[in-house]
This record gives C-alpha cells, structure tokens and sequence, in this order.
C-alpha cells in the first residue's frame, strides 16, 4: 500500500525558503506571485494492506520524526 505525506509550515510560520522562491520568480519575470510557501512530499510503500491501520502508523510517524508539528502540519493520503 502507498501512502503520501504533504508537509507544510503552518500558516504564520515564516517560510525563508518559499520567500527566497518567491523573490526569484518575480527575477525570472514571473510578476504577480504575491506568496509561495513550500514544503515537502514524501512517499511511503508500506506492507500494510488494511488502510486504516497503515493511515495510524502513518499517523504516528509523522508524529515522532515526518514533521516538526511545532511549526508544520501535514496530511495523508493513503491509496
């Protein structure tokens, strides 16, 4: 079974990285974009072949070391 994990800063935290992004689309002449937040999407295959089971330990994973939920919140997607 695959699972998709999207991890974004939440929303207030400063995105350095999307900013920096950001400044070099408007370089390129890519006017208009006001905002890029960035982050990061990783792929899972797991032996798991319940999927409510693989979206709780997929769960627990992003808890303990996918995502700092300090600062960035995340979604599954299992399939």
């Amino acid at each position: 079974m695959k699972a998709r994990v999207q991890v974004m800063l939440k929303n207030g935290v400063l995105d350095p990285q999307g900013e920096a992004v950001r400044h070099a689309l408007g370089s390129l002449g890519f006017d208009g974009v006001e905002g890029v937040r960035q982050g990061k999407l990783i792929e899972l295959d797991l032996a798991e072949t319940d999927a409510d089971k693989a979206r709780d330990t997929v769960t627990k994973m992003c808890e303990k070391l996918l995502a700092n939920t300090v600062i960035e919140s995340y979604q599954i997607e299992i399939g």
